[in-house]
Parts: C-alpha cells; structure tokens; sequence
C-alpha cells in the first residue's frame, strides 16, 4: 500500500508552470521553479528596469535581509553565518582558497568527490599539500572507521560530497563530522545536491563551512547560491578575493574585513537572484525538509523498483542510505541516446560521466550513466511514463 505524503502534490504542481510542459526527471541539475519565485525574480527585474538597480536594492532591503534570515533557519545557523554567493561552485571555491595551507598539509576527501573540487585540492598539491582518498566501505559509502584512521594533526581539511553528482549516495556527514571533531582540520561539506533535499543541521553535521545551490532542490533560479561559515573559524580565513563589501579601506594602507560570513560576498550581485532563492527557501522551509525528503525517498524507492524490472537495466546507485539521484545504464542503449530519445517525448533526464566523479566511476568500470533525480513533485504516473519509454527502447 502506497504511503501517503504529508504535501499537497497536485496543489504544489499547480503552481509550477514547467509541469505543464515536461516530465521532468532532472531535479539534480536544475529543478522546475514554482511560480512564486519566477515572480520574485521578475518583479525585481522589473523594478530595476523602471526605477534603478540600486534604488529597486533600497527599497528590497528588508526582503533581502530575510534571504539571510530563511537561509539561517534551513541549515540551523545563525545569520551571521550566510553569505549569498552567485553559485555554490564558487561559494565552495571562495571558502576552500581561504584556508591558509601549508607545505606538508593533508587534505581528506571520499572516492566520489566531484572532479571540480578535486581540480582545487590538485592546485594545492602543487604547494606542497598532500591529497589523500579515504576508501568505502561495503555499501560504498566513505569508509568513517578508515578516515578516523587517516586523521592526524597534519590534516588541514575534509572536504566531502555530501550526495555525489553521480548518483544516489548520501555520505554519512554526521558520522564524518564526529571523526573531524577530535582534530583541529576544518571540515567543509559540498551540500550543492542536498540543500533542499534532506535536512541539513550544521550543528549536528559539524561542519565549519558548507555550500550549496539554488537551481537544484532547493528550486531557486539558477545563478545563486550560499555559502556557511562556522563564526567560530571564521577568523582562520581570508577569501582570496576582496573588494570594499568584503572588506573595508580603514586607513591609507589598511583593510579590515568583514567580522562575519559576508567577507565572502562581493559588492555586484543579482538581488532579483537572491530574492528568488529566498522565496524558494522560504517554501521549503514552510512545508518542512522532513516531509520533502520523505517524500522524495518514497519516489525514487518507486522508480527504482520499476525500472530494475526492465531488463537490460542495471541500477548504478550505492551507499546505506539513498538520495533522490537515480542512477542505470541500460544494456545496448548509450546513455546520451536513452536522454536524447527521452527528451523527444518531452521527458527530461541527463547522464553523468566518468569525468565528473573519477576516482570512483573508475574504481566501479563505469564511463557514463543515465541519471533521473526525483522530487516531491514527481508523481507514480510520470515514473510510468519514464518506464515506459524505456522499456519501448528495446
């Protein structure tokens, strides 16, 4: 017997406009907007356009401090601890080149680390920092007894994926921050996947610095982002960029930066962006993480029985606990032709390759994958839909 959802579905879908047009299975990339926020962003586009940037920023100021406010409540942290950055690449990007490292630091990260923060940890190895994989363990999830092994006090950092871009794992971040807790590494998680997804409490997690996207599950436009910094290390870390909102020119030869996350901030933003990611948060926020990732978990259990039930399908995803990310290959059908196929029947999904998540796309013999991600708004007749036209492809 189906379990019911806590949500509204049909009301929720009603007020997203994209519903009408796609079934979308391409939530990880870039989900499907409600009204309320496209609103935001273009009533404040609007206004910029009528009265000035900077005079339609004066009169949002309000809204705009509450984006803050709304962020702080998703994650568990105090206002202090935000800053808005214009995507979470770049929020990660900002936090990570401001830690000091030195000659004979390690840095600690998982086997499906994404190939942009690898780049990073490789740019620091040519300072002398050590990069260093943590195997998994049996379910394929980060190894937590082998990390606490790894740990010494030459570790600088543990940077971790939590729900990889190439599947449906869900790293152990609670269990990760224990171990980093009885050293003094900083610990940053990359919740690009997960903000919006599950619940996120940094106090729990531990974590000193977490990023994330708007476009994914959280539902925001694309182009905006956050960042958290724990006010506790926030003293530790100079971003490698500055200008005069980060910091201040407090005397003929000296700066003063920020005291707390907005240090990571740059003057010239999207505030149509930011307002737009607000009201997304501020949505999730209202109808309770809890329920959208029970919700969540209850779909992708579904689509991932129908489609084990095809044949030639071969189901990609590991770890104890699984996300909404649903990942296969199909035997005798190309990844990129299966989203091609797909796609003309108004049907989106994406892949993932190799490229994206080496270390352990090449330790499983995987080159590329089909990946469908679910969300609350997914329904049983749209995941019938999908298995249908997958099994039509044999």
């Amino acid at each position: 017997m189906a379990v019911r959802s806590s949500l509204d579905i049909d009301a929720l879908r009603a007020e997203t406009p994209g519903c009408e047009h796609v079934i979308h299975f391409n939530h990880a990339g870039s989900s499907l907007m409600p009204q309320a926020v496209i609103d935001a962003v273009v009533a404040h586009t609007v206004h910029e356009g009528e009265i000035g940037g900077y005079e339609a920023e004066d009169e949002a100021a309000e809204q705009i401090a509450a984006v803050y406010d709304h962020t702080a409540a998703l994650l568990g942290a105090d206002r202090s601890e935000i800053a808005m950055i214009e995507n979470a690449t770049r929020a990660w990007d900002m936090v990570f080149y401001a830690i000091p490292f030195r000659e004979g630091d390690r840095i600690l990260t998982a086997m499906a680390e994404y190939h942009s923060n690898v780049i990073a940890f490789y740019q620091m190895r040519k300072r002398g920092v050590q990069v260093e994989v943590v195997p998994n363990d049996g379910s394929g999830q980060i190894d937590v007894d082998a990390l606490a092994r790894m740990m010494d006090d030459r570790v600088r950092l543990v940077a971790i994926s939590h729900m990889p871009t190439n599947g449906g794992l869900v790293q152990p971040a609670e269990e990760i921050g224990k171990v980093v807790a009885q050293w003094p590494a900083l610990y940053l998680l990359d919740a690009c996947q997960s903000a919006g997804h599950k619940p996120l409490d940094v106090r729990a997690i531990g974590c000193d610095m977490l990023s994330a996207s708007a476009r994914k599950y959280l539902r925001g436009p694309r182009g905006q982002g956050f960042l958290y910094v724990n006010s506790g290390v926030i003293d530790q870390l100079e971003p490698p960029m500055l200008d005069g909102h980060a910091a201040t020119w407090s005397s003929r030869d000296s700066y003063e930066l920020m005291p707390d996350a907005r240090r990571f901030e740059n003057w010239e933003r999207s505030f149509a962006n930011i307002l737009g990611m607000g009201e997304a948060i501020r949505l999730a926020n209202a109808l309770g993480i809890d329920a959208i990732w029970e919700r969540i978990q209850q779909q992708a259990a579904t689509l991932r029985a129908r489609l084990a039930a095809i044949p030639g399908v071969t189901a990609t995803d590991v770890g104890a606990i699984k996300s909404g990310i649903v990942t296969f290959t199909f035997d005798g059908s190309a990844p990129d032709e299966i989203q091609r196929r797909l796609h003309a029947q108004c049907i989106n999904v994406t892949t993932s390759s190799v490229a994206s998540t080496r270390f352990d796309m090449e330790d499983r013999g995987l080159d590329k994958v089909v990946r469908s991600s679910v969300h609350y708004l997914t329904t049983d007749n749209e995941i019938d839909q999908l298995v249908t036209a997958l099994a039509a492809m044999r």
